[in-house]
């Protein structure tokens, strides 16, 4: 056995026999984490139905009680995103994940 080999055998026992770290999680971290990752969810979601509202009455295939209900469903929808992201104590920055090369999520 090589000398590397006696290091690399060392430090794979050392690895081995050493206890587990654990990860440490904090409760009001994780609920954040997941506050933050649903709201961005949920408004990529409304941005999505308001490109398709949109679209539709351009196209003219919603009447005009169908674009006054869809207007309201979509503001009050607006609203309540804006309360949770307050109250998660988040950004509008926040919201906007960082895709990497794919650029920013909204």
């Amino acid at each position: 056995m090589t000398g590397e080999e006696r290091e690399l055998e060392t430090a794979l026992r050392g690895q081995l026999t050493r206890p587990a770290r654990r990860l440490s999680l904090d409760e009001g971290t994780l609920k954040n984490g997941l506050g933050q990752l649903v709201l961005t969810l949920v408004k990529l979601l409304h941005e999505l139905l308001e490109k398709q509202a949109i679209r539709r009455m351009e196209g003219n295939t919603l009447s005009d009680e169908e674009i006054e209900r869809l207007g309201t469903a979509l503001m009050r929808q607006a609203e309540e995103i804006e309360r949770l992201r307050v109250e998660f104590g988040l950004t509008e920055e926040d919201l906007n994940l960082d895709l990497g090369p794919l650029g920013k999520l909204l």
